[in-house]
């Protein structure tokens, strides 16, 4: 019945158990008390003694192991962990890694605090929401394009505004191809915004695709049939603890009966009492078992998906890192590009040279060459 107990104590249900041994041993051997019984019956009693003596013994050890186990382990929504200071310290599967496998076997209060989630939902989410942050990424360079494709075609529309187009000279040359480098930048501009399209963008987007949610669920029912058979375990080992309890308490009581002959309890009823007791405690020890299975099978499962997930997550990062500095290359081709479009531009305005300009327009313009003189008289 100590099994069953919240107020129980190990060493207290020991002593108990021990003082009722002595005591039913005290009863049932007949040599102590001077008793002339006919061979049979003798016989009889010693047999029932031994008897009774090693199932008594047998239910002691087995309640004092079991509430042993107890003290050093403890249930949190149907899951057995040890408790504090009980064990030597656990060895981390993967240690100093912090890897997935060795930091989500409890459960934890949602932010409202209204419900628990699972260590596993807790990974599950951490997988879909890098799902929505890669979304956002290539939603992040789409944009982006969008800047480039709309500063390419303005910068190709300026560039055929034909604003002092009539400047002449070192310096007309200078300006026309100064309009020129915009329209070859907005030619470099454009080929950024493809290949951004191409080598950013596409791959963000297109990387794991609608199939990785549906592999997400079955990883999700998976575990989660997992954890409803533990559950369903444990419900089965807690009725079989209480059917023991009440197994041995009935075969309590009907050995006290017995003893003080308050009832006319035939000898079959005790060993019928005892077999049911004796059938109990074996059945709860399938059921321990059985929930141990279980466990077992949940947790390798958990283990073995939680590295998968963690895998997943270390190839989602590097994917992104790989292409964000895509990115930056390109980037720097760009400004190499468009530094390459000056070029042409800087030689004609090293070139400029006000008094050839000045030459150049004077014989194009010139409306002669001989001055004024005084008139004669």
């Amino acid at each position: 019945s100590a099994v069953t107990r919240k107020d129980w104590s190990p060493t207290v249900e020991f002593t108990r158990a021990c003082w009722w041994l002595h005591y039913i041993t005290c009863s049932l051997n007949p040599a102590p008390c001077n008793v002339h019984l006919e061979g049979g019956l003798v016989h009889s009693l010693h047999l029932m003694y031994v008897c009774l003596v090693l199932v008594i013994f047998f239910v002691i050890v087995f309640a004092f192991n079991f509430c042993l186990s107890s003290l050093l382990s403890l249930q949190i929504n149907f899951v057995t962990f040890p408790l504090p200071h009980s064990t030597p310290e656990q060895q981390l599967l993967k240690p100093s890694e912090w890897s997935y496998c060795d930091y989500f076997w409890a459960d934890k209060k949602d932010p409202q605090g209204t419900t628990t989630v699972s260590g596993f939902e807790v990974l599950l989410q951490k997988q879909l929401k890098g799902k929505q942050m890669q979304k956002e990424m290539a939603e992040f360079i789409r944009e982006r394009i969008k800047i480039e494709e709309e500063y390419a075609k303005n910068l190709s529309k300026l560039s055929q505004i034909p604003l002092a187009a009539q400047e002449e000279g070192t310096l007309g040359e200078a300006w026309a191809q100064l309009k020129k480098s915009l329209a070859d930048e907005a030619e470099v501009h454009l080929k950024f915004s493809s290949k951004l399209q191409s080598e950013v963008e596409k791959p963000l987007l297109t990387f794991r695709g609608d199939n990785f949610k549906k592999d997400m669920k079955k990883y999700d029912h998976h575990i989660a049939d997992l954890r409803k058979q533990l559950v369903s375990r444990y419900a089965a080992v807690e009725k079989a603890r209480k059917a023991l309890a009440d197994r041995q308490k009935d075969l309590e009581v009907k050995t006290q009966q017995l003893e003080i002959k308050l009832s006319n309890k035939t000898e079959e009823d005790i060993k019928k009492a005892r077999r049911k007791s004796t059938q109990a405690g074996d059945d709860l020890m399938r059921c321990v078992d059985l929930y141990n299975q279980a466990q077992s099978k949940w947790f390798e499962e958990m283990v073995t998906t939680s590295l998968e997930l963690e895998r997943l997550e270390v190839e989602r990062v590097e994917m992104i890192q790989q292409h964000l500095r895509q990115y930056t290359t390109l980037r720097r081709e760009t400004d190499m590009f468009n530094q390459s479009t000056l070029e042409p531009v800087d030689q004609l305005l090293q070139s400029v040279d006000p008094a050839k300009d000045r030459e150049l327009w004077v014989r194009e313009h010139k409306t002669g060459d001989l001055r004024p003189v005084d008139m004669d008289i």
